[in-house]
């Protein structure tokens, strides 16, 4: 068996077409039938995008009767295969990016980190903001929470919170969302 490829199982198609389909009644719909859709004979249906030079695709094979829908199958699969990328595209674009603070930032300080936040929530990105408190600065807590609170406020027309500040450790933390953006 060294050296050898495994055997791979071909894929079974995920829809069921024209003779494929079990079922002796199908609701097809559409722009072959007249009314946009109508109960009919399998065979029946099968003749009917075989006219046309089409498949009959089983859409919903759970309902009573199956639903069917007579389109050109290649064309379908390549439909759905560039939905299923462009699903897949978009979910992989939540970015995190993080903003450090400490406890006796000033102004400047502030304001400079505060315009980098805006460019980040206007991209889209996810940001986490976070005082971290270095040894004795520990007793400054409630200056820390102050600090990010002003920076939510000051980012309320660009985010929203999706946490309050929150101590873990040494680090006081504030996640904030980019606003959905008006279209």
């Amino acid at each position: 068996m060294r050296g050898r490829t495994p055997f791979r199982q071909r894929q079974e198609e995920p829809y069921k077409i024209n003779e494929k389909i079990r079922s002796r009644e199908v609701r097809v719909v559409g722009d072959f039938v007249e009314g946009g859709n109508a109960v009919m004979q399998t065979s029946e249906a099968v003749k009917l995008a075989q006219a046309n030079d089409l498949d009959l695709v089983e859409i919903s094979p759970s309902a009573d009767p199956p639903v069917c829908k007579i389109i050109d199958y290649a064309k379908f699969k390549y439909e759905q295969k560039k939905k299923q990328k462009e699903i897949k595209a978009n979910a992989a674009k939540t970015v995190l990016k993080e903003i450090r603070f400490g406890p006796n930032t000033d102004d400047h300080d502030f304001n400079f980190k505060l315009k980098h936040a805006i460019n980040f929530l206007k991209e889209g990105a996810k940001v986490k903001a976070y005082v971290h408190f270095v040894g004795r600065t520990i007793v400054f807590k409630e200056r820390g929470e102050m600090l990010l609170l002003k920076f939510a406020q000051a980012l309320e027309e660009y985010g929203a919170v999706e946490q309050m500040p929150k101590m873990e450790g040494k680090r006081m933390f504030l996640f904030l969302a980019p606003k959905a953006s008006k279209k």
